[in-house]
């Protein structure tokens, strides 16, 4: 088997994938059965610097350059093999965000993450003037607020991006993005795959009077749709990739694309009525949609699959970064009386009294609002535990009431598409860190959506997979064949799947604990206010 991926690797027929996530960026590769054979990570976490939350320009190169050299490390362990031939390259970022250039490609103003709930005046605009939701993430959003705050640098921009969409420019040349990644910047015309015009002029007309010496369409990125070809790595960004020097120039690359995006093809869930709930330091649920809304909901944003179809997205900043916070203090404590614990253990063990718990977590409230909200319409948050005299309160409700406000904010915007426009929905499929307990986090998001939910055995490949496979897609396509008839014959035939079934009894708990979350947020906007 070694000798025929030795050979694979030498001959160039194996495919890179890098996705750089919020607190990690890892790097994949993956031969022609699309299977991962190597990998490389790099671990980072954003700064909130001038109450923007960022990451540096030189981190995402040392993260990028780092991944790469532990990967190509890999492959030479493993395989005996120096990595410099690659069928084809894919970056994948965290979603949307703003990262604005001026006209000698310099860098005008900090990297502004999804993050940030700084662009609330422009989103509430935007989505009234396009009759389309707007979040405040969006490329666009950020764009327009820079605007109305008569912020310097905006008369300067020459091109808007995104994180995939910058490394990707760096690497080939061209300034490009992925339709689903692409959709998160500005709104999509799901007939033409590009950008709205329509709203593209209307959006030219709202700015009209600032007199800016340039129009939307002259600073957008150029959109590209899965199986085409986005460029090719030059020699610069050769050397930008691979320090070492070894890899070699001419390797095509897929379209960048967005963690939504990837989430999607990792999990299968590509074609209408299959959905996927990506769960790591956000949450967000998408659905990929037989139709249109039949409005607007400022919970739901509307984006694409990486083919361009449509998906409606209910997104939420913070899922496990609080939770991960709580079990690293029962890791101290367990330190502390000499119990020696490996981080498996210790998850697994707590993630299992989530299961002992009642349904509704005995009473409990739990906000790990890290930072802002928007779906709940928090700017800043502040992580909060609460508890009524008669709560029953004991670990198994404590860890059940973490992992079910995980997915609290999430739900609130899943429930207005499931109950309100009654989207359609077969199954929910499950990734990220949050499923590594088999069957914990999986039962909880069962409740949470009320549909059987599933987890693949590649749950923990992630986005970093997801992109390779859309590198994989671009050079081995046959004609004709479409993403979804790719990933359902030629990756998932024979993937195995865990599906658990919908408990009514934990999906009625679910609902009581989602009104005490409801009616509790008073409380956690008085604590950001008093500790303000």
């Amino acid at each position: 088997m070694n000798e025929k991926l030795n050979q694979a690797i030498e001959d160039g027929r194996t495919v890179l994938g890098i996705e750089m996530g919020s607190t990690r960026i890892k790097a994949v590769l993956i031969d022609e059965e699309n299977q991962s054979i190597a990998s490389g990570s790099h671990d980072w976490e954003n700064s909130y610097i001038d109450n923007i939350w960022t990451y540096g320009i030189d981190e995402i190169w040392k993260g990028v350059q780092d991944s790469y050299r532990n990967l190509a490390a890999d492959v030479k362990e493993r395989y005996g093999v120096t990595l410099k031939k690659l069928g084809a390259i894919g970056f994948s970022g965290m979603m949307h965000g703003y990262l604005a250039f001026d006209k000698q490609d310099q860098l005008l103003v900090p990297f502004r993450t999804w993050r940030n709930n700084i662009t609330q005046q422009a989103s509430e605009e935007l989505t009234n003037h396009f009759n389309y939701n707007i979040p405040q993430r969006w490329s666009i959003a950020h764009l327009y607020q820079a605007i109305l705050n008569q912020e310097e640098h905006v008369a300067e921009v020459d091109f808007i991006t995104t994180l995939a969409g910058y490394v990707h420019w760096k690497l080939t040349g061209r300034k490009v993005l992925g339709v689903g990644e692409a959709s998160g910047a500005f709104p999509i015309d799901l007939e033409t795959k590009g950008f709205h015009q329509g709203m593209i002029d209307k959006f030219n007309q709202l700015i009209a009077p600032k007199q800016l010496p340039w129009k939307l369409e002259e600073v957008l990125p150029k959109v590209f749709v899965a199986g085409q070809e986005a460029g090719r790595l030059t020699e610069e960004g050769a050397r930008l990739l691979d320090v070492s020097g070894q890899l070699e120039v001419g390797i095509p690359l897929c379209p960048p694309e967005g963690d939504a995006g990837t989430g999607m093809v990792a999990t299968n869930s590509v074609a209408e009525r299959t959905g996927n709930v990506s769960a790591g330091t956000s949450a967000f649920a998408m659905v990929v949609l037989e139709k249109n809304l039949s409005k607007v909901h400022p919970e739901i944003d509307l984006v694409t699959t990486p083919s361009g179809s449509l998906v409606a997205m209910a997104h939420s900043n913070n899922c496990t970064s609080d939770l991960n916070a709580w079990v690293g203090l029962f890791g101290e404590f367990a330190q502390a009386v000499g119990v020696d614990i490996d981080s498996d253990t210790l998850y697994r063990t707590l993630f299992h009294q989530a299961l002992e718990g009642d349904p509704d977590g005995g009473g409990l409230l739990s906000y790990g609002y890290l930072s802002g909200e928007h779906v709940t319409h928090f700017e800043e948050g502040r992580p909060l535990v609460v508890r009524d005299s008669d709560s029953q309160f004991n670990l198994a409700n404590f860890m059940r009431t973490h992992l079910m406000t995980s997915f609290g904010a999430m739900k609130i915007g899943l429930d207005i598409l499931l109950k309100e426009e009654k989207a359609p929905l077969d199954e929910m499929l499950g990734h990220g860190g949050i499923f590594k307990t088999e069957g914990v986090a999986q039962r909880i998001l069962a409740a949470a959506c009320n549909v059987p939910t599933s987890v693949m055995e590649t749950a923990g490949e992630g986005g970093a997979w997801g992109i390779a496979l859309l590198g994989n897609y671009m050079i081995h396509q046959q004609e004709g064949e479409t993403l979804e008839l790719f990933l359902k014959e030629k990756v998932f035939a024979d993937q195995e799947v865990t599906t658990i079934s919908v408990e009514p009894q934990e999906v009625a708990g679910f609902e009581q604990f989602m009104e005490r979350y409801k009616q509790g947020l008073s409380i956690e906007r008085a604590a950001i206010e008093h500790l303000r």
